[in-house]
This record gives structure tokens, sequence and C-alpha cells, in this order.
């Protein structure tokens, strides 16, 4: 049974950081893409980091430069190191899997097949 279950979120003030980890179980972790999505209330879910299996990654534009998306495979665990935090930073984020099964364009082209329960970042201003 494939299971993700993110923690490190909390609430902060604008300029600080958080570390956000996503612990996977149940499939063979380095064979995967991985990400971090992100969904403010009222809004729809978005992407913002992936990285692939060999360790390559991508960025939506609007964290590029403040966020590090990492893996680290003897632990099966994701990490999403958040810098200089924003108030529209402020979501719900979500780490999700998805069996990468080409370069590594496959892992912002395709669906994530699974989904951690979520944990929740808050920046005040």
């Amino acid at each position: 049974q494939v299971q993700l279950v993110e923690s490190g979120g909390g609430s902060v003030q604008a300029g600080r950081s958080l570390r956000l980890s996503c612990v996977a179980s149940g499939y063979t972790y380095s064979g995967y893409c991985m990400a971090w999505f992100r969904q403010a209330p009222g809004k729809e879910r978005k992407r913002v980091a992936t990285i692939d299996r060999g360790g390559t990654t991508t960025y939506a534009d609007s964290v590029k430069g403040r966020f590090t998306i990492s893996r680290d495979n003897a632990k099966n665990t994701l990490y999403l190191q958040m810098n200089s935090l924003k108030p529209e930073d402020t979501a719900m984020y979500y780490c999700a899997a998805g069996a990468q099964y080409g370069g590594s364009w496959w892992c912002i082209s395709h669906d994530y097949n699974y989904w951690g329960q979520g944990t929740q970042v808050t920046v005040s201003s």
C-alpha cells in the first residue's frame, strides 16, 4: 500500500523559512517522479516543484530562487526547503509521486498517482 506522509508545515512570518518533509512507503521510491503541489483556499491546486529519479528539478516561476526540492532515496524522503516565505505562499502543501517512464520531462507532463494528506503552511505579513 503506497503511503505518503508530509510534515513540517506551520505558521511563520514573512521572510522566514520552513522545510517540508514527505516520507514514502509501499513502492520503489527511487524510480518515481516526486513533486510538491500547493492549494490555497478557493484556488486550484498548482505544481510547485518536481524532481525526477535522477535528481533533475523544476520549479514554478513564483518560487524559483526561494524554494529547493530534494530527495534522499536511501530514506525514501522528499524535502522542500522554503526560504524567504511570502504571504502568497500560504496554502496546503501536498507531496505527490508518479512512476517515471521517460526523461525528466515526464515529471512535468504526466499525472501523479499517489498523494499525501497535506501539510498547512501559513505565512503572515
